[in-house]
Formats: structure tokens, sequence, C-alpha cells
């Protein structure tokens, strides 16, 4: 897994309007819910995915919001399946109870 250089990593966030870049590693994206439970709901759901793929974001459940941060550790920066993974994440919000 290699690290995206920066008009990589440019190009891919264009696509992603909503995921904001933290620094030179991090990307985040908050999501808001109808109420606590539908978060947590979606939560179990990105859990699922993340675990099926065995590359793990940082989750915050803040009442109705739920807050995604990602990066891979080994590459020490964003990589392909950081990318891979937030568009599934889009994609389970977009099914999801909001």
């Amino acid at each position: 897994m290699e690290r995206l250089n920066e008009e990589q990593i440019k190009q891919e966030l264009e696509q992603l309007p909503k995921w904001k870049r933290l620094d030179e590693k991090w990307i985040a994206r908050k999501y808001h819910f109808k109420n606590f439970l539908a978060g947590v709901r979606f939560v179990d759901q990105i859990a699922e995915y993340a675990e099926s793929k065995q590359h793990h974001p940082f989750i915050s459940i803040d009442y109705k919001a739920v807050t995604l941060k990602i990066t891979s550790w080994r590459a020490k920066g964003l990589t392909d399946l950081d990318f891979e993974m937030v568009n599934h994440f889009d994609v389970l919000y977009e099914k999801a109870e909001k």
C-alpha cells in the first residue's frame, strides 16, 4: 500500500466534496442523523465494513452526528484504500436512516 502524492490526493478529494483534509495524513467527514440510534446503526455498518477490510477509521459519535477520520498508518498518509473506504462510507450513508 503506497502513500498517494499531493496531486493524487487533490484529485480524489475533488470527487468527495464533503470530505475535508485535516493535514497531510488525515481526511474526515461529519454525517448527520435524525436521532442518536440512527447514527449508531450507521456506525455498526461502518465497523462491519472496516473489519472486513482490516482498515479502521477513527469514529466519534456526538449525539446525532458521526465523524469519521481515516489514514493509513503503515503508509504514513493517505492511500487508495482510504479513498475506497470513504466512498463506501458515503454509499452506506446514502442508504442510512436520516
